[in-house]
């Protein structure tokens, strides 16, 4: 879905910049563009990075577990 629609940016995009790293609103912005003009999409992509990163952190968490 278009998240940003001044820009062209959609939640796919959003989720691969977290994937490669992007861990902040900032770090979207200065890489995609989003939240730059009518600054609309803001809250939204805030969100989308939010789940993105939580969806990393847990599936880190499920990659190591403790050896007794």
């Amino acid at each position: 879905m278009y998240v940003c629609i001044c820009k062209g940016i959609t939640d796919t995009q959003i989720r691969a910049a977290v994937q490669e790293g992007a861990s902040s609103i900032r770090d979207i912005r200065n890489n995609l563009g989003v939240a730059s003009q009518c600054g609309k999409c803001g809250i939204m992509a805030r969100e989308i990075v939010r789940e993105s990163l939580n969806s990393l952190t847990s599936n880190e968490q499920e990659l190591f577990y403790a050896i007794s």
